[in-house]
């Protein structure tokens, strides 16, 4: 009986997961981790969703079957979050979809739009599913280095010439997820003219548009250049926004065609998210957007405090301008480790867990991402913990090496 199974064969070994496994028997012993590995954020959901939630649940209607494009009260909630947020119009019938989360839709619509041997453009580093998403799907994947967006934008040119067959698409995410730099309209407008001009969709992940620090420039849409729609859609997400994580409540909204390509997928895969998810989604999208405010200012002073600790204990890490990330670079004196075990050593004897930045592809390595997933006092004790470790690896590295 065959038990290697194609797909599964296409998906290369899980870098984070060696990282989990040493996490969890860390735990088992009893150790109290400092967990900065998962972006999964912490935060209570605003009370007034889940009061929505709770008042649709108890009508019995809501149990039944929904649907798997979004119900239409959502639709219109995407649409006019995006009229508010950044004045684009939407048809919430043609151009708009809600997905069960953004990770689902972006892998639906790869599976969508993509056949065995297409060549997709991917950054590196870069979110997972960004890649394998596409993997799964049977793509071949041309990772393009993203170590800056005008690096990323220089790049570009070069895929394409040396991609047989042309590529089909190319994926953007910004603010970005690992690295948490941002981009303004001048990126997306030559994103736009390159897709134009090579006959190439565009995917965009927005999906921390709200996580943002400098409040006189929120993150861009693409779809703010004119003619976006024609080549681009855009992936969003409520559980960075809303602290939403566990509920799976995204949309992806932009171009008609690859809208009604991923509905159509969506058709024979599920039946849309909860009805009463859905419901308190609307609210969270038309309701008082307070709430969003705070949680970027919760975000802001966390990352004021871990890049202020962790420099007192010798480790600068540059400040993030958006995401709830920090892209750290790995101290000078424990950067011949590289990032897998760089983090093994940091969660052995800081108790600290971070996520490896060769984890995002091989651009990523020589860094490690942060999540601000801890309030401001684990994160000072993080910092402590971690001016130990490396006050340790500088006098006695070898024993550091060696040791288990």
């Amino acid at each position: 009986m065959q038990t290697e199974f194609h797909r599964i064969r296409r998906l290369p070994p899980y870098v984070f997961e060696e990282v989990n496994r040493l996490k969890a028997q860390a735990r088992a012993r009893g150790e109290d981790i400092i967990d900065f590995g998962m972006g999964n954020p912490d935060m209570p959901t605003p009370a007034h969703i889940i009061e929505k939630l709770v008042e649709t649940a108890r009508d019995p209607r809501s149990n039944r079957y929904s649907a798997s494009r979004g119900i239409k009260g959502l639709r219109k909630a995407m649409a006019g979050y995006y009229l508010r947020r950044f004045g684009v119009h939407l048809d919430p019938d043609r151009e708009v979809i809600a997905t069960l989360g953004s990770k689902e839709g972006f892998a639906n619509l790869a599976q969508a739009i993509t056949a065995p041997g297409d060549v997709i453009l991917v950054p590196n580093p870069a979110y997972p599913i960004h890649a394998f998403g596409f993997i799964l799907a049977g793509a071949a994947i041309r990772h393009v280095p993203a170590t800056s967006p005008e690096e990323y934008l220089r790049s570009l040119d070069r895929a394409v010439r040396h991609s047989v067959p042309s590529p089909t698409a190319l994926v953007i995410n910004y603010p970005s997820n690992p690295t948490a730099q941002v981009v303004g309209l001048d990126f997306y407008r030559e994103i736009v003219a390159f897709a134009k001009r090579h006959e190439i969709w565009v995917l965009s992940d927005l999906a921390y548009a709200d996580i943002y620090f400098d409040e006189a420039n929120p993150p861009p849409s693409i779809l703010e250049v004119e003619g976006a729609k024609n080549v681009a859609v855009e992936f969003q997400s409520l559980s960075k926004s809303y602290a939403m994580p566990g509920w799976r409540m995204g949309f992806a909204a932009g171009n008609e065609t690859l809208i009604a390509a991923l509905a159509r997928i969506k058709s024979y895969l599920d039946y849309g998210a909860y009805t009463p998810v859905q419901v308190a989604a609307t609210a969270a999208l038309n309701g008082p957007q307070d709430c969003v405010a705070q949680m970027r200012a919760i975000y802001r002073a966390r990352r004021d405090v871990l890049i202020s600790a962790m420099a007192k204990a010798g480790w600068n890490i540059p400040s993030p301008p958006a995401s709830m990330f920090a892209w750290a670079p790995i101290p000078e004196a424990l950067r011949h480790l590289g990032s897998l075990e760089f983090s093994k050593q940091l969660l052995a004897h800081a108790q600290v867990a971070v996520a490896p930045g060769l984890g995002f592809g091989e651009y990523g390595e020589g860094y490690v991402r942060i999540a601000l997933v801890e309030n401001e006092q684990r994160i000072r004790q993080a910092a402590r913990n971690a001016k130990r470790f490396l006050s340790m690896a500088r006098n006695d590295l070898g024993a550091l090496e060696n040791a288990e």
